[in-house]
């Protein structure tokens, strides 16, 4: 059973981890180096328990002890009781959702290891939005991807924002770095993979007459908000393709361009 803990002082070493959660730079450089990551949310809290990541601690206001209590008396990590106030000094914003825990990171996979029992997945070049990496991974998870492979300089989809937006999906869908850029691409041609690349530019062939569903190992390469895929990966795809628009729509959010390929990639896929 963890011990709870009601703490007064918002500079009580113990709440390190919670400490300035809004400073994007310093949770980028912080998260990582220290094997952590916070979860924001019951929901998230448990899809993470649930999905095997260890608990350091949590983060509690008061109403949220009830509804936490089965994870409070099953998790031997400390939970720290505090006020909605004292939570927003430590954090840095107001925590709505009343709830937050420090997890202890996993080590990530090695890509030709999740390519190896892969058919269909997605590869990010430089997204470094978080919304859209949530996002991304949300729709990845919802629409039957199996893995998702991350450029060097991709964002992390274990940071808070990330984490909230998918949802806790980011638990559920395995996802690697590769090596190089876009080096590491030829790894995942060797292993089976049609690379395909979703630009809008007018070279690319509709998606739907790509009928990416019929072929046996898909990936789908998704570039950043605005500049999307750089030329380097354009080069190194097989082929590119283009979701239609129409009313003179040149181009989606990244978020809802991947929702939109990941369903014409998975449609009707036959059965593993």
């Amino acid at each position: 059973m963890a011990d709870l803990i009601t703490i007064e002082d918002p500079d009580d070493p113990r709440l390190r981890d919670y400490t300035g959660l809004t400073d994007v730079e310093l949770r980028r450089r912080r998260e990582p180096a220290e094997g952590l990551f916070i979860a924001e949310g019951e929901k998230v809290i448990r899809r993470a328990k649930d999905a095997g990541y260890a608990m350091r601690s949590m983060l509690l206001s008061s109403k949220w002890v009830d509804a936490m209590r089965d994870v409070i008396d099953e998790l031997p990590a400390p939970v720290y009781a505090v006020s909605p106030e004292l939570a927003e000094r430590v954090t840095g914003y107001h925590v709505h959702r009343g709830a937050l825990a420090s997890m202890q990171r996993k080590p990530e996979p090695d890509a030709a290891e999740l390519l190896a029992g892969a058919r269909r997945v997605a590869i990010m070049e430089a997204v470094n939005d978080h919304t859209n990496i949530g996002a991304i991974f949300r729709s990845a998870a919802a629409l039957g991807m199996d893995a998702v492979l991350l450029s060097p300089d991709c964002a992390d989809p274990l940071y808070r924002r990330s984490v909230k937006v998918s949802m806790g999906a980011v638990f559920s869908v395995p996802y690697a770095r590769l090596d190089g850029w876009p080096k590491g691409l030829e790894g995942v041609r060797e292993a089976g993979f049609t690379l395909l690349a979703l630009t809008p530019h007018e070279k690319a062939a509709p998606i739907d007459e790509v009928a990416p569903h019929r072929l046996d190992r898909v990936a789908l390469m998704l570039g950043a908000e605005g500049e999307g895929l750089s030329r380097r990966a354009l080069m190194a795809a097989d082929e590119w393709v283009r979701i239609p628009m129409a009313h003179g729509v040149d181009s989606l959010n990244v978020g809802a361009a991947a929702a939109v390929a990941f369903y014409a990639v998975t449609a009707g896929r036959p059965p593993a």
